[in-house]
């Protein structure tokens, strides 16, 4: 009786398109894609692995043979005092990450429009443990580059590219 409850469980879910995030969600439109950062840059090394991942993209190491072009447009991280206690030390402070990136073909003609992600953590200070607030700094931004990623990869599989050869809209 259970197996049986458990296959109608499955087929249902599976029949209204559920699957868990991550698995499969990440086909991505182009063949081949070349990513145009560092090679030790965060952002390049998760984003070819979620697109190696996903299995339908391939990474080329040139431009010119890649269907599509990842670019970064801006990297901006910042950490401003939120809080100060009554002595005038700080007691929070906010991470702001800003990133901006857009997806061109091997002739420089925009596939999908520059986008912007930005993402905010608060963190909270103390003196006595220094060294435990920068470890904690540290996988939030950690955290935040993987959600990043993840954000980036959403919006790579959700927004249809442009066709570059048909005149362009008013911008």
């Amino acid at each position: 009786m259970r197996f049986l409850l458990a296959l109608i469980v499955a087929a249902t879910l599976t029949g209204c398109g559920f699957h868990l995030r991550g698995s499969g969600s990440a086909q991505l439109p182009y063949k081949t894609m070349f990513i145009a950062l560092p090679d030790t840059a965060d952002v390049n090394i998760w984003l070819q692995r979620y697109i190696k991942a996903s299995g339908t993209t391939t990474i080329v190491e040139d431009a010119k043979a890649a269907d599509a072009v990842f670019q970064q447009l801006a990297d901006s991280r910042l950490k401003t005092i939120l809080s100060v206690n009554a002595q005038g030390r700080v007691r929070e402070y906010r991470l702001q990450l800003t990133y901006r990136f857009q997806v061109v073909n091997a002739k420089g003609q925009v596939l999908v429009r520059p986008n912007e992600v930005s993402l905010s953590r608060d963190i909270t200070f103390d003196d006595s443990n220094i060294l435990a607030k920068d470890l904690e700094e540290g996988l939030l931004w950690r955290d935040m580059n993987n959600d990043l990623v993840n954000q980036i990869m959403r919006r790579l599989t959700i927004i249809k590219p442009r066709n570059p050869d048909l005149e362009d809209d008013d911008e």
